[in-house]
């Protein structure tokens, strides 16, 4: 089925104003990762007032929702809806403007439901700031069998881009355990955990000449003991490790443990390491989905860049590993200016941004149209993405 462009916009700009005034209240209103109370609230009530079932609070998370149009025999896909803020700057990440971008898409495909065919998720996934709510989402399988899931994501510099590459992440809590003794009286008595830690990441260190360009390690002591005088018997380093697939950060996860096994060893120490987060996975990226979405960002009148390497994570990698998922950058401003700032949080509620906002739901609802009406181009989606997959994990 033939969809014209002012079909699309004419269904989007019905609903227009509603998704400026959502992005500029939750602008006005940030709340933090699992605390985005008002915000989901807020937006459920819009879902359901066009004739979306919401399910709300959803899949475990308070300040979670799910919106579903069952229109019928086939294709199922997801808008994925963020909403969080970050402390202190609020939505310096534009989670206000591309999460508002996403419901603006579901309330243009609710308006054109008359030509397509398939099921419609619209799910509101907190946290993405802190232990993405969309890992959990992924391990409940509530992607597994779609035939897309998409977001946009905001960024600068005036070119939108087709897709955000991403890095796996695992984040571990490393705990030296030693003994205390007086640092000067009797050190002899003493195991020093923090001598520990500190050989722990010396030992990484020695490693780094050795790594792939993709792995990156990261890390902080977040407790090396209460006075210069006492040998400390606890030590507390937060870490994280990066890598271009879920096999090599298998790899790493390896060579950290024998790292600080190997540095509790030399100091007579005891170590243990707990995840302090989820995983985040990196993208499976699918090629038909890709170059769809360049198309379609130059037809809504975008500047299309090419897609950079991997230089952060998400959660929407999770998602990636269950169906095939795309999350292209939407640039709200010609400037260049670095996310988690107070400047772009500015940007974010400027027209300039509102208008890519429309074109970037524009995009979202034909990359969906296309994926209910044209099976030919849905079988491809679906088969790049088997193979890209089957390449991650062999």
């Amino acid at each position: 089925m033939h969809i014209e462009k002012n079909q699309v916009l004419q269904a989007l700009e019905k609903h227009f104003p509603k998704a400026v005034a959502l992005s500029l209240d939750l602008s006005d209103h940030p709340e933090l990762p699992y605390e985005e109370y008002e915000s989901s609230e807020k937006i459920a009530g819009i879902l359901k007032e066009v004739g979306f079932q919401v399910t709300y609070p959803f899949a475990g998370y308070d300040t979670a929702f799910c919106g579903y149009l069952d229109n019928g025999e086939g294709p199922a896909a997801a808008l994925l809806v963020e909403y969080d803020a970050l402390p202190g700057i609020g939505h310096g990440c534009g989670h206000n403007l591309h999460g508002a971008l996403s419901v603006l898409a579901g309330l243009g495909l609710m308006e054109l439901k008359d030509l397509f065919k398939g099921k419609l998720y619209v799910i509101g996934t907190p946290a993405e700031e802190e232990n993405g709510a969309k890992i959990g989402m992924a391990e409940q399988g509530i992607f597994d069998g779609m035939a897309l899931a998409a977001m946009m994501h905001s960024t600068s510099g005036g070119l939108s881009v087709p897709d955000m590459d991403e890095l796996s992440l695992r984040c571990y809590v490393v705990d030296f355990h030693g003994k205390t003794a007086h640092a000067v009286g009797a050190p002899w008595e003493g195991r020093s955990a923090l001598a520990a830690g500190r050989k722990f990441l010396d030992l990484i260190d020695a490693r780094r000449e050795c790594f792939t360009p993709d792995v990156h390690v990261n890390s902080i002591i977040q407790d090396g003991g209460q006075a210069p005088n006492i040998i400390p018997d606890f030590c507390r380093i937060r870490m994280e490790f990066r890598t271009d697939s879920i096999k090599k950060l298998e790899a790493m996860d390896e060579a950290i443990r024998k790292c600080a096994d190997a540095a509790a060893m030399a100091l007579d120490c005891k170590v243990t390491l707990t995840p302090g987060l989820s995983d985040f996975f990196d993208m499976v990226r699918t090629g038909p989905l890709e170059d769809a979405t360049a198309y379609l960002l130059e037809k809504y009148g975008e500047k299309v860049g090419p897609i950079e390497a991997p230089s952060g994570s998400s959660d929407v990698g999770n998602v990636s590993y269950r169906c095939p998922a795309i999350q292209p950058l939407i640039a709200v401003t010609e400037k260049n200016m670095a996310l988690h700032t107070v400047d772009f949080r500015n940007a974010c509620r400027t027209d300039e941004a509102h208008q890519a906002m429309l074109s970037g739901a524009a995009v979202l609802t034909e990359l969906f149209l296309k994926v209910y009406n044209e099976p030919d181009f849905a079988q491809s989606v679906q088969d790049a993405w088997e193979a890209s997959l089957n390449r991650k994990k062999n």
